[in-house]
């Protein structure tokens, strides 16, 4: 076995685990300090995870970070000329941005935390004159109405609309957001005419750029918004009547009222066979319940609204099956366990007070708080949910099948490498096409997160490491030395035919699955690899290496045109980092120019989906067998088990 990188399987092990662990994850009990439940917290800001976002300077011997992300550099923004720009000075000077190449400015978080400092511009350029306002919220979304009315800054004024859009829950609520927009139109209505033509305070221009920005704003959160509507969100609702009442006005805005009166029915009346269709689907979300005629269908984004089927156990390992909304509270879920138990031959006696808790096959658990909402998509692999009373919280064990693992041949030797590289292709551009761009933003700025939840986000990551533990998996469990090589060789292919196909989400979770350190020991295996293999892997290795802020990696995937598949974490790093480099606000100032490079990184995302990947729709019963496998994986993720496993195919001493 080559030498090679440092392993990294750290990172992927138990992402979303790894992540509650942050806050909260312990490895004994929840701290009784406060009646036995200690406070899970959830999605916690990546750089404080894991090593896999540092590495050291060779310069100074200190761990730092660094933010590479490929980048342009950012047009003269229309703000810049109007009331107290709050930007972040380094953006175009020594920072690194001085061409249109940022990739890596080698600056420390302290560093970049020094030049993020943000300034207020004054009137007469230093000159005496008195300060301009500040740029609060509010103030940018008139400026952003300005800029679209005027249309005074051309190319920028679509740059600056998309900014808005994708990072405005960063520093400013939907709620006023929709407020603001809703104030301008009334108030340029009680204006009347001023200015002439169409462009004055009162007339049909203005009107028109805040009917335009309505419009993009609900087109970017239209899944969150219809969401809303059944909570009697009135927002479209209010809109479309005070358009309506100035058609008599300004007859040209009867195209616009006729788009605004199509969105809300859009988001207040969707069609019958549409609700009903997603009522009666079963969503499975992780093995915990599964069925393989759902497995099968196409994936779809998932909404906090839909229901879904779980399993939750008691102390016993006996479980209840219950029908929940993916967004719901715990406290909800605690009702419909207590509900099940109530008419349960099993438990005569009803329990009393009821505790949420995530038990992971290590035997780590973590409590949640009544208030928490959709924990389902935060949980790990093998990572199940209890119910218990606070006294039983010392005695949960993970389930028996989580512990105990039996020798036997795997089924990847009946199946082609490229079969299973295909399905493998397939169900990750699935997975990442159900992803809102937005949930990006949200999951590493938390931004409004009782509006939009990353689920989709945090299943891509579930699945990341899945693949991971698999890879792992399948080859600890084989207990033959010619059919584990067999093995090893098989997912070299597969983690290159990937690569080729431009999945590098399970390009790279193989090939940190084969550097795992129960599977890098087997000094046996990897010898009896032919050369050819053991070369392939080391160049995969390469591609996998950290050094200098991922380079390896960085330059493949620029290399590469869409559609692809990036490494999903790595892109939560560059934003985790742009994210505590440089602050948001300062004072009441927004720094924009900080929610401009957040909005370039989305749409670099964006370009990664700009074309459809080809799908294969060959239904020949080995293919659904294949399928059936690859979105089902059964995986150990113990690391100590693992570990343990490996030691019995080849001992120390061998």
């Amino acid at each position: 076995m080559p030498a090679g990188m440092k392993p990294l399987e750290k990172f992927l092990k138990k992402q979303t685990t790894a992540l509650t662990r942050a806050g909260g994850f312990v490895g004994g009990v929840a701290d009784k300090a406060s009646g036995g439940v200690g406070a899970s917290r959830r999605r916690a800001s990546l750089s404080r995870v894991v090593p896999f976002f540092r590495e050291t300077s060779p310069e100074s011997g200190q761990v730092r970070e660094v933010f590479s992300p490929d980048s342009e550099d950012p047009p003269s923004w229309p703000l810049a000329t109007g009331p107290g720009l709050a930007a972040l000075p380094g953006s175009a000077n020594g920072s690194g941005s001085g061409g249109g190449d940022v990739r890596s400015p080698s600056l420390s978080s302290d560093e970049q935390s020094s030049e993020a400092s943000l300034i207020t511009e004054t009137s007469g350029g230093g000159r005496g004159g008195a300060p301009l306002p500040p740029d609060t919220p509010d103030n940018l979304t008139l400026l952003l109405l300005d800029s679209v009315a005027g249309k005074r800054h051309g190319h920028c004024t679509e740059t600056l609309l998309d900014d808005f859009m994708l990072t405005h829950p960063i520093f400013l609520m939907a709620d006023r957001f929709q407020q603001v927009l809703l104030q301008q139109f009334s108030q340029e209505t009680e204006g009347g005419g001023g200015g002439g033509g169409g462009e004055g305070e009162g007339g049909a221009g203005r009107k028109q750029a805040i009917l335009n920005v309505a419009f993009r704003y609900l087109d970017t959160y239209r899944e969150l918004l219809q969401e809303e509507a059944e909570r009697s969100n009135s927002f479209p609702k209010e809109l479309y009547l005070c358009a309506v009442q100035e058609l008599s006005r300004f007859p040209e805005l009867v195209e616009d009222v006729l788009k605004l009166q199509r969105w809300t029915e859009i988001l207040h009346n969707p069609s019958d066979e549409v609700r009903d269709s997603r009522r009666k689907q079963v969503r499975p979300l992780f093995r915990h319940f599964r069925r393989i005629d759902a497995c099968l269908q196409p994936r779809e984004a998932f909404r906090g609204s839909d229901e879904i089927f779980c399993r939750v156990y008691t102390p016993d390992h006996s479980y209840v099956t219950i029908r929940s909304r993916l967004s719901c509270r715990v406290g909800e879920i605690l009702a419909l366990v207590r509900e099940k138990l109530q008419y349960s031959e099993d438990q005569p006696v009803l329990p009393g007070n009821l505790v949420l808790v995530a038990v992971t096959s290590a035997g780590e658990k973590a409590a949640f708080r009544p208030s928490d909402e959709a924990v389902f998509t935060t949980l790990g692999v093998n990572t199940h949910l209890f119910a218990c009373e606070p006294s039983d919280l010392e005695s949960l064990l993970p389930l028996p099948e989580e512990i105990h693992w039996t020798p036997g041949d795997s089924k990847l030797h009946d199946m082609s490498a490229e079969e299973v590289a295909n399905q493998l292709v397939a169900f990750d551009w699935e997975l990442f096409s159900c992803v809102h761009e937005v949930e990006f933003v949200c999951y590493v700025f938390h931004g409004e997160q009782a509006r939009w939840r990353p689920l989709n986000l945090e299943l891509v990551l579930q699945r990341c490491s899945e693949v991971q533990h698999w890879v792992a998996t399948e080859i600890l469990q084989c207990q033959s030395l010619p059919k584990r090589i067999q093995l090893l060789r098989k997912f070299i292919k597969i983690a290159a035919l990937c690569k080729q196909q431009q999945d590098l989400l399970s390009f790279l979770a193989v090939v940190l699955g084969l550097d795992n350190p129960a599977v890098n020991r087997l000094r046996l295996t990897w010898e009896g690899l032919p050369g050819k293999f053991r070369k392939q892997f080391q160049q995969f290795e390469n591609i996998a290496d950290p050094s200098r802020n991922h380079k390896s990696y960085r330059d493949l995937i620029t290399s590469l045109r869409p559609p692809l598949i990036p490494f999903t974490p790595l892109l939560l790093k560059d934003l985790t980092f742009l994210h505590e480099s440089c602050k948001t606000f300062h004072g009441e100032l927004v720094n924009f120019e900080k929610m401009h490079k957040v909005a370039e990184m989305v749409r670099i995302i964006r370009r990664y989906r700009s074309s459809q990947l080809a799908m294969d729709t060959e239904t020949s019963p080995s293919h659904l067998q294949t399928k059936a496998y690859v979105r089902q994986l059964q995986v150990i993720d113990n690391q100590n088990l693992l570990f343990d496993m490996s030691c019995k195919l080849e001992p120390k001493d061998s």
